[in-house]
């Protein structure tokens, strides 16, 4: 699929995360537990921008990483959906980041963010992840997320 198949409101369903703290909005493309691509568009606006670096703003590789996350995390609950299981109160935290950040994003720019899958074992998925922009690559590297028990994305009231 090329096209936008799911815009922000529907990630809302699917993520605890909210802003400021959501870094992507919309999937452009999925294949069903095998890989996502996803964009995050910077106006400028956003927080980090104000004190990272005052003059030359930059987004902080943490921040991009943490959008790879997200996006493997769709990966995940929309892979869930295809295959007619509850994807719903998934929550799973960052549990590594093995990242290198080869350009820096700074604002007006698209993010466009990708994830395979690699490899699951037990409540812990792997991932490779890759970021950039339509000039250049910005970061590269594998994460894992693991699933936490016990908590829901309910517990936010959203």
């Amino acid at each position: 699929m090329n096209k936008k198949i799911i815009e922000r409101e529907d990630i809302e369903k699917l993520l605890p995360h909210r802003p400021p703290f959501l870094f992507v909005d919309a999937v452009e493309r999925f294949e069903v537990d095998k890989k996502i691509c996803a964009v995050l568009t910077l106006d400028g606006a956003e927080p980090h921008f104000q004190g990272h670096f005052p003059g030359r703003p930059i987004m902080p590789g943490v921040l991009i990483t943490e959008a790879l996350a997200q996006t493997s995390g769709l990966l995940l609950a929309l892979s869930a959906i295809e295959k007619g299981q509850e994807a719903g109160g998934r929550i799973f935290f960052l549990a590594k980041a093995d990242m290198k950040w080869s350009a820096p994003v700074t604002p007006g720019e698209t993010l466009f963010l990708e994830s395979r899958f690699e490899a699951g074992l037990g409540a812990l998925c792997k991932f490779r992840v890759k970021a950039f922009t339509k000039r250049k690559d910005v970061a590269s590297g594998s994460l894992s997320l693991a699933r936490v028990e016990g908590v829901s994305s309910q517990a936010s009231g959203q």
